[in-house]
């Protein structure tokens, strides 16, 4: 591996490589790690009290798998190992109360663990049950729990594992990954000051080599068929990344339009804590916002999630929240509501207004998220708000509206 440290340069100085777009400055990556922990509480919690599904479908798991898969392309399939075979009876955590109650006690293990030994030995008990389908790709849930111990894994990681290191190892086996695992971490030890302690970085470079949007070496060695390939690949991965700047910037435009409204109705506003520097149309968020976010009579915590909120509006001068919106273009839309949640458990008066605001597209899912029984069942109110009427009532909203409650001419609820 004479020439690492030049295919290390080579993946981070392409900026339209995972490193670039998913690893480095990504606020969605940031904000997935406490989404999903608390995603995997919720089953370790639904499998306890036995109300986990026997279906994969609108389980809690399903939840963390979608967080997981929306963090760009290096995860997409990631949920497909977990959908329920019937045919195959696999992945066996559904039907059998054994198996579902061990997978609940190895996560339960995995979330508390202080060391990374805890979890191998726990990685080991759940091989040894052998549990029909049940595989590494639970690694990369293991990842967003503790991303400096283990590694992602999928096909392409294993299949650019195995041409960067010469390697063979297979899919589907516990002991494989392992092994995976230890030469992942004792390379990316020796080259700790080009990627990253995050285990996710040298992840990528395997996915990049993996799915041959990333040569190693000249290319003239490529057959014909390998090269359209490759360029194929190369487009695909533009056309990808394009799509993720519109929707960054849509994403943009409606927490300025929010921003602005609250401005104007004599409110304190806050984009999320990572989003200040963030622009829209050359307005410039920490322009509008205020400078200090107000402390919350809350744990460390809950204020670091409800700092995350998309848009906060506080009463002038105070440290009461009377406005919280979470803008959802394409992540998922129950993550979101956590964040509320979050806020309105720790913090709430009653008086408050929750809204999520999403594309005209997503009215059905936003409204299939609203009618969870955990969302029903609480006092908790959320309305949403689509992104056209958002866009076009901004300017009538800032001229005539008195306060809050203006936003209920513009607002849906279930």
């Amino acid at each position: 591996m004479n020439n690492l440290t030049q295919i290390i340069q080579q993946y981070k100085s392409d900026s339209e490589s995972v490193y670039n777009t998913w690893f480095v400055d990504n606020d969605q990556r940031l904000k997935a790690f406490r989404t999903i922990r608390r995603g995997v509480l919720q089953v370790i919690e639904d499998i306890k009290n036995k109300t986990f599904p026997n279906d994969f479908k609108e389980s809690s798991l399903e939840f963390v798998l979608s967080c997981i898969a929306e963090q760009k392309q290096i995860f997409v399939g990631v949920a497909h190992p977990f959908y329920w075979k019937p045919k195959l009876r696999i992945p066996d955590i559904y039907e059998n109360q054994n198996n579902k109650i061990a997978f609940g006690q190895f996560l339960e293990n995995c979330i508390n663990a202080k060391s990374s030994e805890q979890v191998l030995k726990e990685v080991v008990k759940l091989d040894e049950l052998k549990i029909k389908g049940l595989g590494p790709a639970v690694a990369s849930i293991l990842y967003f729990l503790h991303p400096t111990w283990f590694p992602p894994f999928n096909t392409a990681i294993l299949n650019g594992f195995n041409f960067l290191f010469k390697d063979k190892k297979k899919l589907g086996s516990w002991t494989e990954y392992l092994k995976i695992r230890e030469t992942l971490i004792e390379t990316n030890t020796k080259y700790k000051a080009e990627l990253s302690n995050d285990l996710g970085a040298i992840a990528g470079l395997c996915f990049e080599i993996g799915t041959q949007k990333m040569l190693i070496g000249n290319d003239e060695y490529l057959s014909e068929e390998e090269r359209t390939k490759f360029e194929k690949n190369i487009l695909k991965r533009q056309k990808e990344i394009q799509e993720e700047k519109l929707a960054e910037n849509l994403h943009n435009e409606m927490q300025y339009h929010l921003l602005k409204i609250g401005a104007s109705l004599g409110y304190d506003v806050t984009p999320a804590s990572n989003d200040k520097s963030k622009e829209f149309d050359g307005q410039k968020f920490s322009f509008i916002s205020i400078n200090k976010f107000p402390e919350l009579p809350t744990d460390k915590d809950t204020q670091n999630t409800i700092k995350l909120i998309d848009v906060l509006w506080f009463q002038k001068g105070t440290n009461r929240i009377v406005g919280a919106f979470e803008v959802e273009k394409s992540t998922s839309i129950y993550s979101g509501i956590l964040r509320l949640s979050d806020l309105y458990f720790s913090i709430s008066n009653g008086e408050e207004v929750f809204y999520i605001i999403i594309p005209d597209s997503r009215e059905k899912d936003v409204i299939l998220q609203l009618n969870r029984p955990v969302i029903k069942n609480s006092k908790m109110n959320i309305k949403y708000i689509l992104f056209s009427e958002l866009r076009s009532q901004c300017d009538a909203i800032c001229k005539f509206g008195a306060d809050y409650s203006i936003m209920e001419k513009i607002a849906k609820s279930i």
